[in-house]
């Protein structure tokens, strides 16, 4: 079984370091054969058929910039359309946004602020107050979301590396139109969204990859792995 880890790797990245290391972790735990491969984003639009075909499951890694927003987001579409288990966090959460905003939504000109700050429709915004670094509470709101089933939890608390976020003004039509709000934090803003429907589709804004060890492996990762490989 083979998994796509969709972004540009960089060896000095704690987080893309973390990526691999909570893979390994999930791996391990269910006891299952499970190939990943970093997928550099420029190289997508090129491949799009391989990369579509050879992979059960795409995880959309921290990291933005990518260095082909395109490329990323066909990926992200593709997954979305045709229920191929996908997670996305930090960078991968912003990504997976865009996508539903521009398909879904139909704004076709939704922008993410860290490529182009002076957009008209910055559906990815900058957070009103950084949370690079910070390990915060997060509430899980849907009762009924898989993301609840998999931490069994009311409230968890999780690492965050990230300056952008959902722009508030576009959460209320992300979730009524199926991408659904199951995580927020104490100012309710989206945390954790999860596509109504779908095998697995969960965006995350923090890194569940940072808080993962070989004796206690994080639950989203391990849940995403072993779904990867019904």
């Amino acid at each position: 079984m083979k998994l796509a880890i969709i972004g540009d790797f960089n060896p000095a990245s704690h987080t893309h370091i973390a990526t691999n290391a909570a893979i390994g972790h999930a791996k391990a735990f269910l006891k299952l054969d499970l190939q990943a491969d970093w997928i550099p984003t420029e190289s997508i639009l090129d491949n799009i058929a391989s990369t579509t075909k050879n992979y059960k499951g795409f995880l959309i890694a921290p990291g933005s910039p990518y260095r082909s927003m395109a490329g990323t987001l066909e990926i992200i579409k593709y997954a979305r359309l045709n229920n191929i288990p996908t997670l996305g966090t930090c960078g991968g959460f912003q990504h997976m946004v865009i996508e539903f905003a521009r398909n879904v939504l139909n704004i076709k000109d939704a922008q993410h602020a860290e490529y182009d700050p002076y957009a008209s429709k910055l559906v990815i915004n900058p957070l009103s107050c950084s949370m690079k670094g910070q390990k915060l509470k997060i509430n899980i709101t849907g009762k009924q979301s898989q993301t609840y089933k998999i931490f069994n939890s009311d409230t968890i608390e999780e690492q965050y590396y990230c300056n952008f976020g959902l722009n508030p003004e576009f959460q209320s039509d992300i979730h009524n139109n199926g991408f659904k709000i199951v995580g927020s934090d104490a100012s309710d803003e989206a945390r954790i969204l999860e596509l109504e429907g779908h095998k697995f589709f969960i965006a995350t804004l923090f890194v569940p990859q940072d808080n993962s060890t070989p004796d206690n492996p994080n639950k989203l990762i391990t849940g995403f792995v072993s779904v990867v490989c019904l």
